[in-house]
């Protein structure tokens, strides 16, 4: 009696959920709207969302947040608190009500009326009253894997940047482009900061999945047996089981996606295994073929697919304020407002900016601080003026709190007894706007808990407004003659040649000293990153954007970024635990835009629009780009009206400029197809919040 009840509470609890606007996603889950049958995965969200209910399971995912973080907040003593509606964290001091139970008065009042909903309906169906009232919007997130991995939602954000469904169909055939090249890509398990990168290992050739059956005629969805033949970040290359040496009709797919399961799960779903068409009559036997093949192989594990989700939660929410960089500016930061967040990397809107005036960084960005953090060690910060045109944005009407302390990459502890950094100090350092180059700098200010103001020396600012923010851990920083044992180019000073620089020659002139090589954190980890890896990549200069990248160089932790397409002049150096590096399909398992590279013939006649982008005013104009004047595409007008003076100014840029007139930073456009121009919606109506990041919703 007990197992013949289970499923018809199930049925009932999808039945509120569809009532009041929830989504059974594991209907879609199961592809099967006739389907009675449960699976580990019902179960694992029943026993998941009971848990939650009786509040043995925190609502927001705080093991997600890095390692060694405290759980009270550095100084204040006080205690984190979770929203029993929303999930997001804060401060039990911030939260609202005596109990401190939710975030605001929103959240209070939606779940008492969804807890009278649910007790209504519980009487109307004949239940008895239970001791909670089920809250009907915080359905388990295992319910939901189905939609969540397979929609990322669709349209674009304020800034123009299509996201979801919209960005895939935009994506970059990444099969097509390893297999032709015998390009080799970076395995996911060198990339700390991405969803299951610590059990990527058990990915690999030979290993046998169950995937949709793309070659059958019949009306239902069947499946069939496939083989990892090869990996390439969350891409594998499948072959169906049967066509054994027959490679024609090997396919790609990403390992995050929905249409892949472990061995067993189509007999735990009641979902029919069909051979392909092709090789139908190829056996008679299948059943004794399949048992052959699948003896000592190995396939996911059942939980596959629910522990994918649950890396995919990440703490920070919209609506939360911080401290960022100013990019106008980048001695100081600025308060600034959380309005989206996609696989961990968050759109920050500025406090007393415009409504395109944003800031793309990842959630363990190191120019990301909680409120606070400037006043606390000492560094510079604009005084932010909330500008009257920012109320009605969704962001600024939806602030929750200020982010607390342990949801940002917690640095090393440093200690300066014995001797420490001082001003004045020479060392070599990444150049923050041109982040090809590693310059000749200097410590212009210590600040407290470690951090460092470092200016490159000979820079075109004299008022300190180039000065950049190093933690004295980072490893952007380095000791002189770094470049010299390392066969990098150093960038001397303005008047300097690079093959006659002299480190010894440049203190005695300056009556400097350089900073002692004990205090910079050379420690190298086994991070197994080669030349010629293929990866995703942040654009730094323009952080909106995340392109098709190489390995260039390997130096020790510090790596050389190429982006595909472009000249060696816009290469980027970042640490090997950057997390602005992405392992291939990553773009794509999270619904983010991925910038091709820029193809110096096109192959195809294509009718595509190339959209102006929103270029940051410090980093000045934009170099040329390598491809030939007949290949580059038209450009687009921006959506934003360009002031008269602007375009005459445009009109007028020599072909050849002069050397006053070089600028060294520079940026990239971004490339957009036509249809998706088309389909744009209005930048002044952003797509609502919960079409963009579904991670976010509990």
């Amino acid at each position: 009696e007990t197992q013949s009840s289970e499923p018809m509470e199930e049925e009932e609890e999808d039945d509120d959920l569809e009532l009041f606007g929830g989504y059974d996603s594991f209907r879609s889950y199961n592809s099967s709207a006739g389907s009675e049958s449960s699976s580990y995965l019902e179960e694992s969200s029943e026993a998941e969302h009971e848990d939650r209910e009786a509040g043995e399971l925190p609502t927001s995912p705080l093991h997600l947040l890095s390692p060694g973080t405290p759980r009270s907040l550095d100084g204040s003593g006080s205690e984190p608190a979770v929203c029993e509606m929303c999930g997001i964290v804060g401060t039990r001091e911030a939260f609202f009500s005596k109990t401190k139970r939710f975030c605001s008065v929103s959240c209070s009042r939606s779940y008492s009326s969804n807890s009278k909903k649910a007790s209504i309906l519980a009487r109307l169906q004949g239940k008895p009253p239970t001791k909670k009232a089920k809250v009907l919007h915080k359905a388990a997130w295992s319910a939901k894997i189905g939609a969540f991995l397979h929609s990322q939602g669709t349209g674009q954000l304020a800034d123009g940047t299509p996201t979801g469904q919209d960005a895939l169909v935009l994506g970059f055939d990444w099969g097509k482009f390893l297999k032709d090249h015998s390009y080799k890509a970076a395995p996911v398990s060198c990339f700390k900061h991405v969803p299951l990168y610590d059990q990527w290992e058990d990915v690999m050739k030979g290993m046998k999945v169950e995937v949709l059956n793309s070659d059958a005629v019949l009306p239902s969805r069947v499946y069939w047996i496939a083989s990892v033949i090869q990996a390439a970040g969350y891409r594998v290359l499948l072959r169906y089981e049967g066509f054994e040496n027959d490679a024609s009709h090997d396919f790609w797919c990403n390992l995050g996606t929905v249409d892949v399961h472990p061995i067993g799960w189509c007999a735990i779903n009641s979902k029919i295994l069909v051979p392909p068409r092709t090789i139908h009559a190829k056996f008679t036997d299948w059943k004794g073929y399949l048992m052959k093949r699948l003896v000592g192989s190995r396939t996911l594990p059942v939980d596959f697919h629910i522990k994918m989700v649950e890396s995919m939660k990440y703490p920070f929410r919209q609506g939360m304020r911080l401290e960022v960089v100013d990019k106008s500016q980048v001695s100081r930061t600025r308060m600034a407002v959380v309005d989206t967040v996609i696989g961990g990397r968050l759109r920050l809107l500025y406090e007393d900016g415009d409504s395109d005036d944003d800031f793309w960084c990842h959630m363990w960005s190191p120019l990301i601080h909680p409120v606070g953090w400037s006043r606390r060690v000492g560094h510079g910060i604009k005084l932010s003026e909330r500008r009257s045109d920012m109320a009605h944005h969704p962001a600024f009407r939806k602030i929750y709190c200020d982010a607390v302390p342990y949801l940002f990459k917690k640095v090393r502890a440093v200690y300066t007894e014995g001797g420490w950094f001082e001003e004045g100090m020479k060392l070599e350092a990444i150049d923050p706007l041109n982040l090809g180059n590693i310059c000749v700098a200097t410590i212009c200010k210590v600040l407290l808990d470690g951090y460092l103001m470092i200016c490159v020396d000979g820079g075109p600012s004299t008022d300190g407004s180039d000065w950049f923010c190093y933690h004295a851990s980072s490893h952007a920083i380095f000791p002189a003659n770094f470049c010299q044992k390392n066969d990098i180019e150093l960038t001397p000073p303005k008047g300097y040649e690079a093959h006659t620089f002299s480190w010894e020659v440049y203190l005695e002139k300056t009556k400097a000293k350089a900073a002692p090589l004990r205090l910079f954190n050379m420690d190298c980890p086994n991070h197994g990153f080669k030349v010629g890896m293929k990866l995703e990549a942040v654009d730094l200069m323009e952080p909106r954007l995340i392109c098709v990248a190489t390995v260039k160089r390997v130096v020790h932790r510090l790596l050389s970024i190429h982006f595909d397409g472009w000249d060696s002049e816009y290469d980027q150096w970042v640490d090997c635990e950057s997390p602005d590096i992405y392992p291939v399909g990553w773009c794509e398992l999270t619904g983010y835009q991925l910038q091709p590279p820029v193809a110096t013939e096109p192959t195809t006649p294509l009718k595509a629009k190339e959209a102006t982008k929103k270029k940051k005013k410090q980093f000045g104009k934009k170099r040329k780009r390598i491809p030939p004047a007949k290949t580059r595409p038209l450009r687009q007008a921006s959506k934003k009206a360009l002031l008269e003076e602007d375009l005459q100014a445009a009109e007028k840029v020599p072909s050849e400029p002069t050397p006053d007139e070089i600028i060294t930073v520079r940026v990239k456009e971004e490339h957009l197809d036509v249809a998706m121009a088309d389909k744009a919606p209005s930048p002044e109506l952003p797509v609502p919040v919960e079409n963009i990041k579904q991670e976010m919703d509990d």
